[in-house]
């Protein structure tokens, strides 16, 4: 019996990374690896909006925070496996490329492109997360370390 639940899990992780990478950038690793093949669609790429909900205090009661633009597009490839992609904006090449590399990491290609598409992906996002934390910590106030005006 196939473990649904690992592959589940590598999926997310996957999908979740192509959906926050930058414009353009799965586009150009993709193409830097491999021409692409030849796909049928089942729902071409579309622009739309979303409900955010969100949490006060993250335990709250839900709420909703606003509306967000998505892309979000359905392919297939000759073999038959089927990609899907939900992104954030209104980029339909980006929605495109990332349904595609789901339809390509359900083949014999997927250690392939974990190491020239996703691992870079990881990576950048990764650079990006610490120089953004790296930021937020200059600002940092240690106010225990402070010299009250009293003394």
């Amino acid at each position: 019996m196939k473990d649904t639940v690992s592959e589940n899990n590598r999926r997310k992780a996957w999908m979740g990374l192509l959906a926050k990478a930058p414009n353009g950038r799965v586009a150009a690793l993709l193409d830097a690896e491999i021409s692409r093949p030849a796909i049928t669609w089942l729902r071409a790429p579309e622009i739309g909006t979303t409900m955010v909900r969100a949490r006060a205090g993250a335990t709250g009661a839900p709420f909703n925070l606003g509306e967000m633009t998505i892309t979000r597009c359905a392919l297939t490839l000759e073999t038959g496996e089927v990609g899907h992609s939900y992104i954030q904006g209104r980029s339909k090449a980006d929605a495109e490329v990332a349904a595609l590399v789901d339809a390509l990491m359900q083949t014999a290609m997927a250690s392939r492109l974990r190491e020239t598409v996703l691992e870079p992906l990881e990576a950048g996002m990764a650079t990006m997360k610490a120089a953004r934390a790296a930021k937020a910590a200059a600002t940092k106030v240690d106010f225990f370390t402070m010299t009250r005006g009293e003394d």
